[in-house]
């Protein structure tokens, strides 16, 4: 068998980041998957889901593939930057800082990484376009 290539998997959960991960219930008001070469998306949820109470947070993996690393996160930024999942909170946001950090993206991360980096879970200020 020859390996050939390079794959991600972003776990998009029903949970938000700025409050530790906490999980969250609610209905999916608006659902869209970014998809495209090198995507694959694997999912049961759909526009009008109700997330119980007693679930499991996990909402979608959303895989890449590249012949680079390089080549998978682009495909991977991408996919997750395109992905609308409207209604509740969920790790969508924290998965793109994660594609942008420095220590990521050289491929220096241990499973201390998210305590580590505690700066990605913090939500992004609200601009205002009132001035």
């Amino acid at each position: 068998m020859t390996f050939r290539g390079h794959a991600i998997e972003c776990r998009v959960l029903a949970e938000d980041p700025a409050q530790e991960f906490r999980p969250a219930t609610g209905t999916i008001e608006k659902l869209h998957f970014g998809l495209g070469p090198g995507i694959r998306v694997e999912t049961h949820i759909y526009s009008g889901y109700q997330i119980p109470a007693t679930y499991d947070s996990l909402l979608a993996k959303i895989i890449s593939w590249g012949l680079t690393r390089a080549e998978s996160i682009s495909r991977m930024r991408r996919a997750v930057h395109e992905t609308v999942i409207e209604g509740i909170p969920t790790t969508l946001p924290w998965h793109l800082k994660v594609l942008q950090e420095s220590d990521f993206l050289k491929g220096r991360y241990t499973t201390h990484y998210v305590p580590s980096h505690r700066q990605l879970q913090e939500r992004a200020p609200v601009v205002s376009d009132a001035g």
